[in-house]
């Protein structure tokens, strides 16, 4: 087994090689994903839409994420996972993060959190690195808060004032211990000077090509799934097309009785088939 990258395999980056991420939520994609050469799958909590068929991030619960992050983690050998902390699972205090965050180690086995905010989720982030917990942060867009900020369709940090925030709320959650940070749905020039404000590498989404990184929902990578797609995720294939096309072709043979063709079955013996009695070749 390859040995995993680790967070320090990630800070060493910084500046270097971009680091790939892509969200992962069961065994198949994170196998192939891992054999991909992904350095990070991300079991984001967007897996409540994507795969519960919730109408936001707000509902999944921690049994869901765990469950889901485990198989992630069984299918992968290489690639560093990381798994969202959903919605007031650290909100509350500081020590339900740390409870359910050492869940997610403990439990599913995966190496870090990541868990959206600055302000006051830097003293989260602090008991939890303190606790031996490593923590992705996540500032700009967050899609726990959309019911606050009105929805996911605004960029963030789009005046000087507000970058300014944003550029400190970076700095004060490198205090506290975040190994990397997430910056979703910024202006460029913003991502780009919190990427030379900080030694953690910064990994974008919607965030412009200078972070250290990028990620994406797998679906909107392989063209999978109905959902509203951002502009600034391009598909890279056409899945839905493929499926759709393969369980039709399927569906007609099965239908007109191509499938399964005799070849491909299982048969019994002949001296067998004699004691059962009766005639059953060619049945139709």
């Amino acid at each position: 087994m390859s040995d995993r990258i680790t967070t320090r395999d990630l800070r060493g980056r910084k500046g270097g090689k971009p680091i790939a991420a892509l969200t992962a939520y069961d065994v198949s994609f994170a196998r192939l994903f891992d054999r991909a050469g992904m350095d990070i799958l991300l079991v984001g909590d967007s897996l409540a839409e994507m795969m519960l068929g919730y109408k936001n991030t707000i509902p999944v619960t921690m049994d869901e994420m765990l469950s889901l992050a485990a198989a992630v983690v069984r299918g992968s050998e290489r690639a560093f996972v990381v798994a969202d902390l959903p919605f007031l699972s650290y909100q509350a205090s500081s020590s339900d993060a740390v409870r359910n965050a050492g869940r997610f180690l403990k439990e599913a086995g995966v190496q870090a959190v990541k868990l959206e905010g600055g302000g006051p989720v830097v003293e989260t982030v602090r008991s939890l690195t303190s606790a031996g917990i490593p923590v992705m942060g996540h500032l700009g867009l967050q899609p726990q808060s959309e019911h606050q900020i009105g929805g996911r369709r605004h960029v963030a940090a789009r005046t000087a004032d507000a970058a300014q925030v944003l550029i400190q709320e970076a700095r004060q959650l490198e205090d506290a211990g975040v190994f990397s940070l997430v910056l979703e749905k910024v202006p460029w020039q913003v991502a780009q000077r919190v990427t030379a404000a900080i030694a953690a590498p910064t990994i974008g989404i919607g965030a412009g090509p200078y972070c250290d990184g990028q990620v994406l929902i797998m679906h909107d990578l392989l063209g999978l799934g109905d959902h509203l797609k951002a502009r600034f995720c391009p598909a890279y294939a056409d899945l839905n097309a493929v499926i759709t096309e393969a369980v039709a072709r399927w569906t007609m043979d099965v239908a007109e009785r191509r499938f399964p063709d005799l070849e491909q079955s299982f048969g019994m013996k002949e001296d067998e088939l004699e004691k059962l009695g009766g005639n059953y070749s060619g049945a139709g």
